[in-house]
């Protein structure tokens, strides 16, 4: 079966950085793009970022220019880097992936991790 593991998750003040990441495993043809998307009490889950398998990023316009997305296609890794965390970016962070698996019948589908927490204090 084709898993996605988050990690990196946690407690941080205000300012402060986390590096999350997430990493593919089982039985997997192709990944295409990746992203992660957070989901905030009460709130809708929203698109954080996504990189294209060539490494080609999007990001939503509240963590432009302190988030970074990253990949490494060889370990079937994605990675956020988030820094100057604010009390907003508080929320479950849950990766996302476009994979194509290794079966008879594989076909391009999109996979979700469990989610990791996130949480800014002020």
């Amino acid at each position: 079966q084709v898993q996605l593991v988050e990690s990196g998750g946690g407690l941080v003040q205000a300012g402060g950085s986390l590096r999350l990441s997430c990493a593919a495993s089982g039985r997997i043809s192709s990944i295409n793009a990746m992203g992660w998307y957070r989901q905030a009490p009460e709130k809708e889950r929203e698109l954080v970022a996504t990189v294209t398998s060539g490494g080609n990023a999007n990001y939503a316009d509240s963590v432009r220019g302190r988030f970074t997305i990253s990949r490494d296609n060889a370990k079937k890794t994605v990675y956020l880097q988030m820094n100057g965390l604010k009390p907003e970016d508080t929320g479950v962070y849950y990766c996302n992936a476009d994979i194509t698996p290794i079966t008879a019948w594989g076909r391009r589908s999109e996979y979700w991790g469990q989610g990791t927490q996130v949480s800014v204090s002020s």
